[in-house]
């Protein structure tokens, strides 16, 4: 008798089955390893934002003059966008400013030929601040020069440097006095804006400008501080670009001091105490970051206080190189993940939360010799020193969006309950939200005329018209609320304000564009945003 030997013979069943799994692990698999990708090109999603009914496109030049040979042109002809990837505007051509010359020649060329001229860096405002239809614009990201006075404790530098560079020049003596949470932005686009960040001593980067040498429109160059030509400084100075072009800024820097980290978790409606008793008062700590819960379970209502509490002047004499993000790919899986809905948002809180202290990184060795034990210790450079790249994705068909809005401090408690609410019921992902500290600021068109405390929001949406018209209504709302509380939404980000709500959040909006006709009347310095502000604000 032969054994015939058994064979095994899966059924339909199970090879659906095997078909169905295999398939869900590879897709699993190239989903993960899609949402950890950076990106391959800057987005560009076309020009999708709008402005209260008004067209914001401009026809083609009639008759465009030909391009002067003498200028280094990087590109003539052509789109730009911006950091929405929403923005995207035809331009006479770009010029490729490396010296001062270059911004000389550019602006007769312009003046010349009847052309508008547009000031542009990294580009990460997002209602086309740093272009127009049609302009002449001045790419200045290789206009950057840094040069550092030890004795004076400044530094000199030209609008395209970025706060990225400039940080590793100061390492490891000294620290810039004031910039932006994150150091991706350039000197120039921060003075444009006058930004402020993680140092809620110092205030906003106007507090730390000595002087700035500036060329106006016809040519001619001026030095303005808060003491020597004091009006132009107050209109460059959160001017958006147009009133000159900023040649150099010479700017306070202070010493890269040692800190003692920490984080506490509170009740988001308790900081406005938690400021008064702790923070404010406490002249130690250097620097302090507010981080908000963006997870359904108690969405806005905890948040994460990070602080900084100086203990040296100075760090140790063999202090490495400021080191970069780390697990940037993780970190950018965790964010993308939260878009798609409250479970890995509730994910995200937790690693905040709970997983993020155990990876924490402590350029200053854990050590006793200045007395703290084991303490985590870092310069003031390293928690400045963040270029968030993981904040940055391959994802077609979505952008995410910055705000902020500017509340007197007495009214955190019920704006924060309103916002909480405005949010709370839209669909748009909320990524992040965190809480800043803003001093008065007198520029002339000042986002804070009294101490505030400042709402940030990195919000995603589609990059449609679907999207934007979310974002839209959900935006108008916030801002709305925001006025109510005697507060004001920051400008450099989209255009989805009423004419109402930019006149009311900044009623000092006439005097500025009155000011812009008195200084610059051929309105050579010009933007997307500059013809929105003016069409809004009643100027024709």
């Amino acid at each position: 008798m032969v054994e015939q030997k058994s064979r095994f013979r899966p059924s339909r069943r199970l090879l659906l089955g095997a078909t169905v799994v295999g398939g869900a692990a590879l897709w699993g698999g190239t989903t993960l390893a899609r949402l950890a990708r950076g990106p391959s090109a800057p987005k560009d999603a076309g020009r999708i934002a709008d402005v209260d009914g008004i067209a914001l496109p401009l026809k083609p030049l009639a008759n465009p003059p030909s391009f002067d040979t003498s200028l280094p042109w990087l590109a003539k002809g052509g789109d730009l966008n911006d950091a929405s990837g929403l923005s995207r505007t035809p331009v006479y051509g770009v010029v490729e400013v490396s010296e001062e010359s270059h911004v000389t020649n550019a602006l007769a060329f312009a003046r010349a030929n009847g052309l508008k001229v547009s000031l542009a860096a990294v580009r990460h405002s997002m209602g086309g601040h740093a272009f127009d239809d049609n302009a002449l614009v001045l790419d200045l990201r290789k206009f950057n020069r840094v040069s550092v006075d030890a004795a004076a404790r400044t530094m000199t530098v030209q609008p395209g440097a970025c706060w990225h560079d400039i940080q590793n020049i100061l390492h490891p003596r000294f620290a810039v006095k004031a910039m932006q949470s994150t150091d991706i932005f350039s000197v120039g686009g921060s003075l444009s804006v006058n930004a402020h960040g993680m140092d809620h001593q110092a205030g906003s980067v106007a507090g730390s400008i000595r002087s700035m040498r500036v060329m106006l429109a016809d040519g001619s160059v001026t030095t303005c501080s808060s003491s020597e030509n004091g009006d132009l400084f107050r209109h460059v100075v959160g001017g958006y670009g147009l009133f000159g072009v900023v040649l150099e800024a010479t700017l306070d820097i202070v010493d890269n001091a040692v800190y003692r980290t920490s984080r506490e978790i509170i009740r988001s409606d308790d900081f406005p105490k938690f400021f008064t008793e702790v923070l404010e008062p406490n002249r130690q700590i250097g620097l302090f970051y507010g981080h908000l819960s963006t997870a359904p379970g108690n969405f806005l209502e905890d948040m994460i206080v990070y602080r900084y509490d100086k203990v040296a002047d100075a760090p140790p004499a063999d202090q490495p190189a400021i080191g970069e993000p780390g697990s940037v790919g993780l970190k950018r899986l965790v964010m993308n993940l939260a878009k798609r809905g409250s479970l890995f948002q509730e994910l995200k809180w937790f690693t905040e939360r709970t997983l993020e202290p155990k990876f924490e990184s402590c350029t200053v060795a854990r050590t006793a010799a200045m007395g703290e034990g084991e303490a985590c210790l870092v310069t003031r450079n390293n928690p400045m020193h963040d270029s968030v790249p993981y904040l940055f994705n391959d994802l077609a068909g979505e952008t995410d969006i910055l705000h902020e809005y500017f509340i007197p401090r007495a009214a955190y408690g019920p704006f924060i309950a309103e916002a909480r609410a405005i949010l709370r019921n839209q669909s748009l992902p909320v990524l992040n939200a965190s809480v800043r500290v803003v001093h008065k600021e007198d520029i002339a068109l000042t986002y804070a005329p009294e101490p505030a405390f400042a709402l940030v929001l990195y919000i995603n949406q589609p990059a449609d018209e679907q999207g934007n018209a979310s974002m839209r209504t959900l935006t108008r709302a916030l801002i709305d609320a925001t006025i109510r509380h005697g507060g004001r939404f920051f400008l450099p980000y989209q255009l989805h304000y009423t004419a109402a709500e930019l006149r009311a959040s900044y009623p000092d909006l006439p005097a500025f564009l009155a000011a812009k006709l008195r200084y610059d009347p051929a309105e050579l310095f010009s933007s997307t945003f500059y013809r929105a502000i003016k069409a809004l604000g009643g100027i024709a």
